[in-house]
C-alpha cells in the first residue's frame, strides 16, 4: 500500500506504467465509473449508460470530452491543479478520439474491452478518414484491475459511506415493527440514509421478510411484517461516488430455535471466512470454504450465491469470493456474505465489508454479528 500514490494524479501515474509496460501510445477510456477513478471529479458522472465523456491519455497529455450538459460541473468539480485539457466541441466523440490520436502521432490505442461495438467501428472510420493508422489493442479488464486497489483517499470515502450505513441500521432497530410492510421499511431506511449524509444509494436496497427473506435479491412487496419473522435488509449508502453494502437479519420478536441455529451457522460461517482472509489468498479458496463450513452443517443446498465481491465506485467490483480464481491483493474492499435461504421459510444474511491488509481483513462495518431480537 505504501507505493500507492493516493488520489488522481497517482492512478493517472498507474495508467501511465501501465502504457509504457504494454507499449501503447495512448488509451481511450468511456466507462464512467473509470473516468471518475481518473479525475477525481465528484457529482458529475450520473450513469446513465449514455457514456458522453470520452478521455484520451498519452504519456505526457491528459485530454477530456464532454458536452454542454456537462461542462460546468466539471469546471467546478475537477480537483484543482488538475491536467485535464476539457472540451465540449459538437462533434462525434469517435471522430473526437481519432482526431487526438493524429494530433499526438499515437499509433497504439488502447481501449477498454467493455467500449461499445459502435464507439468502437466509428474510432476506426475517424481514423481511416484522417489517413491515420493506429492499431486498436483492448485492455482486458486492466483499469477495473487497478481499481481493486483503493488509495487512501478511497478508503476515507467508503469508511464514512459505511458510518452512515452503520447508523441506519441502529435507526431500524427503533423503527421495525409488526405491521409494517417491506415497502415502508424500505422508505425508511432509504429517507435516513438521505437524511444523514448519503449522496445517493449504492444500489436499490434489498428489504425481505419471512418467506421472502429466501430470495436473495427480493424485491420489496406489500407483504406486513409479523411477529416471528426474520427480516432481512441488505443495503449501502453512497458517498462522494463511493459505495459501502452491509446486510443484516433482525427478528422481530422471539425467533424459533431453528431461526437460531441457522442464523448461528450464518454467522459462524461469517466470522471464520472473514478471519481467513489475507492480502494474496485466492478468492475462490475463501469461497469453497464457506461452502464447506454450511455443506457440512447440511444447508449447502440453500446457500448458492457467490460469499463476496470487491466495492468502490461499482457496488460488484474485483475481486470476487466465488467459483473463479482470482487473487486477493493488500488494498482490496470486499463484502463477505454468506447466507442461507429456506424456500418457503427464511432467509439469513450477514455481510460486512472492508479492507484487505497485509494482517488480515479489517472490516469497515461496526453492526453488531449477534442476532438482534425487535421486541413487540
Amino acid at each position: 500500500m505504501a507505493d500507492v500514490i493516493s488520489g488522481p494524479a497517482g492512478r493517472i501515474a498507474r495508467v501511465r506504467a501501465l502504457m509504457e509496460e504494454r507499449g501503447y501510445d495512448a488509451v481511450i477510456i468511456r466507462d464512467e465509473a473509470n473516468l471518475r477513478w481518473l479525475t477525481g471529479a465528484e457529482g458529475v458522472f450520473d450513469y446513465t449508460g449514455e457514456l458522453p465523456h470520452a478521455a484520451f491519455i498519452t504519456a505526457d497529455e491528459t485530454y477530456l470530452h464532454t458536452d454542454s450538459r456537462y461542462y460546468n460541473s466539471f469546471v467546478e468539480h475537477l480537483p484543482a491543479d488538475n491536467p485535464w485539457k476539457l472540451d465540449m466541441e459538437v462533434t462525434a466523440i469517435p471522430k473526437w478520439a481519432a482526431e487526438r490520436a493524429r494530433e499526438t502521432r499515437s499509433r497504439v490505442v488502447a481501449v477498454e474491452d467493455t467500449m461499445e461495438l459502435s464507439f468502437y467501428t466509428g474510432l476506426q472510420r475517424g481514423l481511416e478518414d484522417l489517413s491515420v493508422y493506429a492499431a486498436l489493442p483492448q485492455m482486458h479488464g486492466d483499469l477495473r484491475l487497478m481499481r481493486a486497489v483503493k488509495d487512501d483517499e478511497e478508503i476515507a470515502l467508503m469508511k464514512q459511506a459505511q458510518a452512515i450505513t452503520d447508523a441506519a441500521f441502529q435507526h431500524m432497530l427503533g423503527f421495525i415493527r409488526p405491521g409494517l410492510t417491506e415497502k415502508e421499511i424500505k422508505l425508511e431506511l432509504e429517507n435516513f440514509m438521505y437524511s444523514h449524509g448519503a449522496d445517493g444509494l449504492a444500489f436499490g436496497s434489498i428489504v425481505a421478510s419471512g418467506p421472502n427473506a429466501a430470495n436473495p435479491h427480493a424485491i420489496a412487496s406489500d407483504r406486513v411484517v409479523q411477529k416471528g419473522d426474520f427480516v432481512l435488509m441488505d443495503y449501502g449508502a453512497r458517498y462522494h461516488d463511493y459505495d459501502s453494502d452491509m446486510t443484516r437479519t433482525v427478528s422481530v420478536g422471539e425467533p424459533t430455535e431453528k431461526m437460531r441455529e441457522i442464523y448461528a451457522l450464518v454467522q459462524r460461517t461469517h466470522e471464520e471466512c472473514a478471519r481467513a482472509i489475507y492480502a494474496g489468498v485466492d478468492g475462490n479458496e475463501i469461497h469453497e470454504l464457506s461452502r464447506k463450513i454450511i455443506g457440512d452443517a447440511g444447508y449447502g443446498d440453500y446457500y448458492g450465491h457467490g460469499l463476496g465481491h470487491g466495492v468502490g465506485i461499482d457496488i460488484h467490483e474485483l475481486p470476487n469470493f466465488g467459483r473463479t480464481h482470482n487473487t486477493v491483493g493488500e488494498g482490496a474492499v470486499i463484502t463477505v456474505e454468506p447466507g442461507v435461504y429456506l424456500p418457503g421459510e427464511f432467509g439469513v444474511r450477514l455481510e460486512d465489508y472492508g479492507l484487505v491488509t497485509a494482517d488480515g481483513f479489517k472490516p469497515f462495518t461496526q453492526s453488531p454479528h449477534d442476532l438482534q431480537v425487535i421486541d413487540c
